[in-house]
């Protein structure tokens, strides 16, 4: 219960400055007054960005002051072990200190000058400034050390028996997701619910388009193993400390039908009407799949995030030529089947 309490705490603010952009667009759409409601929205996200900036800036002198005491640099390893201050620092501090900057209207203008970004649109400002809250928890997860990571996760599962993601904390996290795209595209304030559907892209597809969608995730996958077996050959294999967090993070999920389905499902809808659905028609095919493959942490900076920038490509491809339903369904059959692939690899190593 307490996972989902801190998820939704940590959502919670995201939807609440979108929504309250949504109603700063609404009225600046009925050529009503709306800078009250549009400053109090960038004045929240700036709150959250003045905080973070704090704590990345307080982060750059932390190494310093660790060496003058020994001591103390051993008691916060065994609560927080960090593996780079500098990541920790730096990392939290240049993207909080951009999210400001793209609440700025001459900056937003800038941009719009190569985008179909709206400048004045109180919706656009604040989504644009909110994806720098990924290479921040790029940069927390890498500050951490996907080993010190897994070492936690393993050590937390063994005091408690509490695994770190349970099919319903998926379920949760897919819920709030796709809450995010709702409201971020105006629903409850602008749109009907059909008509932010029809935005995101989500819509019944037909018979060729489901066809389509599970042919293209079949080819996916023997394809990401080829190119993984080739990295190997070269050198640039899977990383260890990768997949050891991600053993520690879904591995009990591959053990039931239940588990391997959602981790297809809930990626597939909770993802993709984010990324594809919300954000790709405003922020471009590339950097939407750039900052999909920055989201997945877990897997830091390593082939696996180059792996996911091409999956990405594929999906955002998927989406202009068809619709943000077939993205979800070649992602959906796409993911089941690999955790499929990896449950039936691990009852057949521990039956040998």
């Amino acid at each position: 219960m307490s996972e989902v309490l801190g998820v939704i705490i940590q959502f919670l603010p995201v939807i609440l400055i979108l929504f309250i952009a949504n109603l700063a667009e609404r009225l600046r759409e009925q050529e009503q007054p709306y800078m009250p409601l549009a400053v109090l929205a960038y004045v929240s996200l700036g709150l959250l960005y003045g905080v973070l900036a704090l704590l990345g800036l307080g982060a750059l002198f932390v190494p310093a002051g660790l060496q003058a005491q020994p001591d103390l640099q051993e008691q916060l390893n065994t609560i927080v072990p960090v593996q780079s201050w500098a990541w920790l620092s730096w990392g939290i501090l240049i993207p909080s200190l951009a999210g400001l900057l793209l609440l700025l209207k001459p900056v937003r203008r800038w941009l719009a000058g190569f985008s179909t970004l709206d400048a004045g649109n109180p919706v656009h400002a604040v989504s644009v400034s909110m994806t720098m809250f990924i290479p921040i928890y790029l940069a927390f997860t890498l500050g951490i050390g996907l080993n010190n990571l897994a070492t936690q996760i393993a050590t937390q599962v063994e005091e408690t028996g509490r695994q770190p993601v349970t099919v319903g904390l998926l379920w949760v996290q897919t819920a709030l997701f796709v809450l995010i795209a709702l409201v971020g595209v105006g629903w409850l304030t602008r749109r009907s619910f059909k008509e932010s559907l029809v935005r995101l892209g989500v819509v019944a597809p037909t018979t060729r388009e489901v066809l389509i969608a599970v042919g293209v995730a079949l080819l996916l996958v023997p394809a990401v193993m080829l190119l993984e077996a080739g990295a190997n050959l070269i050198g640039l294999g899977a990383d260890a400390d990768v997949e050891s967090l991600t053993e520690q993070l879904i591995g009990p999920l591959f053990q039931t039908p239940l588990g391997i389905l959602s981790i297809g499902l809930a990626a597939g809808i909770g993802e993709e009407i984010v990324f594809r659905g919300a954000m790709q028609p405003r922020f471009s095919l590339v950097l939407t799949a750039l900052l999909f493959a920055l989201l997945h942490s877990n897997y830091g900076i390593t082939l696996s995030t180059g792996i996911v920038f091409l999956l990405g490509v594929v999906l955002g491809i998927i989406r202009s030529r068809f619709n943000t339903s077939t993205a979800m369904i070649t992602h959906a059959v796409y993911n089941s089947t690999l955790a499929l692939l990896a449950s039936l690899a691990g009852q057949f190593l521990s039956n040998q």
